[in-house]
């Protein structure tokens, strides 16, 4: 196998673009070469560059490749249009099974040939979510300005133009000379291989490979030796992503820190971390035991002779400003108070058919009252955290900066004299933040959180606004999975269909909006659906909800899961095993026999049971039965799985012994009854015949 290694060098590539753009690489490279069995593809991709590597073969050995043409005794035509197609003669066809086929002899393909055809036409349609024309009068298009391309095969060049129909694509051609750093080695180097590519670069301070570079910036950020020291007692404030965005913009991370002026210490830290990520890319430095420490981290894209004094102060000063408007945003949104901010969302549209966000925050308020009722909680003050809830919205600081809606009002609540419950309410209301995140404990912000999700949910299912397919632009996926983990997490006694119920009238009532009658069922089945994506995420199994779930979904999540996994657990028992196996081959009995005469309803006669094996199964059919419903009714759940999996040996002895179509029709409609009894009885805790095995 031969080492090929493309390396596309252009202008500062947006950091969000370049991994995507790489991989892409790899994978066009791979279909256009696929006749080389390609293998190993590896993705590079940088602030300038994006490059693939992968192994090909050599050479494409010489074949014959046949052409099936047309049938013995088709149309002169046909045939014609067949040699016309493929430049060939009469004579070069022969007859095979009634066909005509062209044999067509093809020649040894050295794998530099193909490459040099397969990627100009490759990087000619290569996308990107924004691409940019430059200089003057050619139409090839990249992300920025391509400069440089490089490719080498087993360290040989592979030389090709992008020139093509009288465009010359800005003269690019291909070649082996690549570029260090454009400030600490912009001399150019011959590049012969992927392995020889990374250290020359690296040598010439730029960090090609993506994983090397996010390991020394995560490296630097914990203090690995040769790295600026962290300012002492101190730590960064962990942030991935801002490391993954960082590696994105700089070739060769260097880490420095700068102070932060003692006189915007006292701003919340949500706003200071927000406004160095944002605007600076920094990151946030804190002490041991969790407060802000007066520092900032930054990566510059080079080391500096002079240890990097003029850009810190640089970036010191930089910060200042920013934090000058941060103040000026803060001060100025207490001047009015949180409740008064609430009349401004009249003026605010939610949605063009579900109102102003004064009217949502009324539906939120009443569904807030009514969950506080449920719950035996304080209904006044969950009321008064939902008012206040979306409040912020008009502020100068969310305006500015919106990852801080919540975060903000919870502050100005606490500013204005709001209770401490209720302003914690109003910053934690939008929680679960993604699907790993943190869910409201608290009383008051479990209330309001549940209370805006399905208000959410509520409205959007009334006007058809659903999610299809990949596309859920109001996030109505990520709020079902939020409602469902805030109850999950809190273990709350709550009759989710019931608040749909209501959810839809405050949306009906305010918007004028008339939701088809199958909304709440449209409605709970999406939450169920959610519901088994999260269990199968967590490794449970789903498939024992699904049947429990086939009478629809019970409104109170805590006894649907308590019940589900009883179930699960019965059935992973050797009881548990038989007797699903047992109930399937009943269902399968009845189910084909009822397509001849059924259904076979009622309840069988005893007088007409002829074996033992009948009466034991009846009895224990009919004790079971009792104990289940109980159990159930008291939401005793392990004792009604014991109790149906105690029917297991009277099961098996039945189908040992007994013959179900048996010769006299009234025996044959008698056990097929008592299967169907058994049927009955299991359904009422799970339809068995949904579950695997």
């Amino acid at each position: 196998m031969a080492e090929l290694l493309l390396i596309l060098n252009s202008e500062e590539i947006p950091a969000g673009m370049q991994e995507a753009a790489a991989r892409r690489l790899v994978d066009g490279l791979s279909e256009e070469l696929k006749g080389f069995s390609p293998r190993n593809g590896h993705a590079y991709w940088g602030a300038r560059h994006i490059a693939a590597s992968l192994d090909i073969a050599a050479t494409l050995p010489a074949a014959t490749r046949s052409e099936r043409g047309p049938r013995d005794g088709a149309p002169e035509q046909a045939l014609a249009g067949f040699l016309r197609k493929h430049g060939a003669k009469r004579e070069d066809l022969v007859l095979e099974n009634g066909f005509w086929v062209l044999n067509v002899a093809e020649p040894e393909l050295a794998a530099a040939t193909r490459i040099a055809e397969a990627v100009p036409a490759l990087l000619w349609k290569f996308s990107w979510p924004k691409s940019m024309r430059w200089g003057s009068g050619s139409g090839f298009t990249w992300v920025r300005p391509l400069r440089r391309i490089v490719c080498v095969l087993d360290g040989a060049p592979v030389p090709f133009s992008l020139a093509r129909d009288g465009d010359d694509a800005h003269g690019l051609v291909s070649g082996t000379a690549m570029e260090g750093h454009r400030f600490l080695a912009p001399e150019a180097f011959e590049v012969r291989g992927c392995a020889q590519w990374i250290a020359e670069s690296r040598a010439r301070f730029v960090l090609v490979d993506p994983e090397e570079r996010l390991a020394a910036i995560h490296g630097a950020l914990r203090g690995a030796p040769g790295v600026e020291p962290l300012p002492a007692g101190t730590q960064v404030a962990p942030d991935e992503g801002l490391e993954e965005e960082v590696s994105g913009l700089t070739q060769w991370p260097t880490l420095y820190f700068g102070r932060i002026d003692d006189a915007f210490m006292d701003l919340p830290p949500e706003v200071m971390k927000v406004s160095m990520r944002v605007n600076q890319r920094y990151f946030a430095l804190r002490h041991a035991d969790g407060k802000v420490a007066p520092w900032f981290a930054f990566f510059a894209n080079m080391a500096f002779s002079d240890g990097g004094a003029l850009t810190k102060a640089g970036n010191e000063r930089v910060l200042r400003a920013r934090f000058s408007d941060a103040r000026h945003f803060w001060d100025l949104d207490r001047k009015t108070k949180l409740i008064d901010r609430a009349a401004a969302l009249e003026t605010v549209t939610f949605h063009a058919r579900l109102g102003t966000q004064a009217a949502r925050v009324r539906r939120i308020e009443a569904l807030a009252g009514e969950i506080a009722d449920a719950l035996d909680a304080d209904r006044p003050g969950a009321m008064r955290a939902a008012r206040l809830a979306k409040a912020d919205l008009t502020s100068g600081m969310v305006g500015e900066f919106p990852e801080l809606q919540g975060v903000m009002g919870g502050y100005y609540a606490l500013h204005d004299g709001e209770t401490p419950e209720v302003a914690q309410a109003v910053r934690e209301h939008y929680m679960p933040l993604g699907q790993d995140g943190a869910t409201p404990r608290a009383p008051l912000s479990v209330i309001v959180a549940l209370a805006d999700r399905l208000d959410l949910l509520a409205g959007f299912f009334a006007i058809g606004e659903t999610p299809t397919g990949s596309g859920d632009p109001y996030g109505l996926r990520r709020a079902a999975l939020g409602v469902i983990r805030i109850i999950r997490d809190n273990g709350l006694r709550l009759d989710l269909n019931a608040l749909f119920d209501s959810a839809l009238r405050h949306v009906a009532a305010s918007a004028a909006v008339t939701p088809p009658d199958d909304t709440r069922a449209v409605l709970t089945g999406f939450v169920a659906e959610r519901l088994r994506v999260q269990l199968r995420g967590e490794g449970e199994r789903h498939d024992v909800l699904a049947a429990i779930l086939s009478g629809g979904l019970d409104g109170d999540l805590v006894r649907l899961l308590a019940r589900t996994q009883a179930l699960a657990e019965m059935l992973g028992t050797e009881d548990g095993v038989n007797l699903l196996a047992a109930s399937k081959r009943a269902a399968n009995i009845l189910r084909i026999e009822d397509r001849k005469d059924g259904p076979h309803e009622g309840a069988p006669d005893p007088a007409l049971y002829a074996q033992e094996e009948e009466h034991a199964l009846a009895s224990a059919l009919g004790d079971a039965r009792a104990v289940i419903r109980a159990a159930l009714a008291r939401e005793d759940f392990a004792a009604a799985m014991k109790a149906a999996a105690g029917m297991r040996p009277a099961l098996d002895r039945f189908f040992d012994v007994v013959t179900v179509n048996d010769a006299d029709p009234d025996r044959r409609a008698n056990r097929l009854r008592l299967l169907k009894r058994l049927g009955d009885t299991l359904a009422e805790i799970a339809e068995f015949s949904r579950i695997d095995g």
